[in-house]
């Protein structure tokens, strides 16, 4: 995202493009005002959701988003936007979701642990996510993250359901919504577009 972003603002300072954007995390929106975009808080519907993401399903373009912690506010623009488009560089592509990456859960801080045990039950190897001090990492909203390792994902829709109904979860990692395109960059530098195609779990 830090190169699409730059890549926006070099559009606005060169071509005169206009745009106002909503940032889904204090990270992205630092950038945002270093390089000079102008931001707004989210009311309403979005034309267009331009995000990164930690994986892609080939074919379906089922996405695993928030190893970088903020997959809640990243879920929310989504659902509130026309358009989605996922960035990221080619090692992000995957035949099944939850081969490479482990689907990030965020949880309330009350109960976390039994939170916790109840995840494991689904099939998780739940781990805390913890911060460079080796606290617990806290999200955006205050929350905590548990990241799930489950392998490859057979059905994630079910698996969505499933985390859903836990007591103490807030959000999943698991994007399943329509992706409109993916672009992903190339060892070679260029980009390769990729449409989403369906097919069955």
């Amino acid at each position: 995202m830090r190169f699409a972003i730059e890549a926006l603002a070099a559009r606005v300072r060169g071509e005169g493009l206009r745009f106002v954007g909503v940032p889904t995390s204090v990270g992205v929106a630092a950038l945002a005002h270093e390089v000079g975009l102008t931001l707004t808080e989210l009311d309403g519907m979005l034309d267009l959701a331009i995000d990164g993401a930690d994986e892609i399903e080939l074919g379906t373009l089922r996405l695993i988003k928030g190893l970088g912690g903020a997959l809640l506010r990243e879920k929310i623009v989504a659902e509130s936007s026309r358009r989605f488009v996922a960035v990221a560089g080619a090692d992000k592509l995957v035949e099944r979701l939850g081969t490479r990456a482990p689907v990030p859960v965020e949880v309330a801080r009350f109960g976390h642990l039994a939170t916790a045990r109840r995840l494991a039950l689904l099939g998780a190897e739940a781990v805390l996510r913890r911060a460079a001090d080796a606290a617990p990492f806290v999200t955006d909203g205050g929350n905590l993250v548990y990241d799930c390792s489950f392998g490859a994902i057979g059905d994630p829709f079910m698996l969505e359901r499933s985390l859903r109904g836990v007591a103490g979860v807030i959000g999943t990692g698991l994007f399943l919504g329509p992706v409109e395109r993916a672009l992903v960059g190339m060892p070679d530098g260029s980009v390769q577009v990729l449409v989403a195609v369906t097919r069955p779990n």
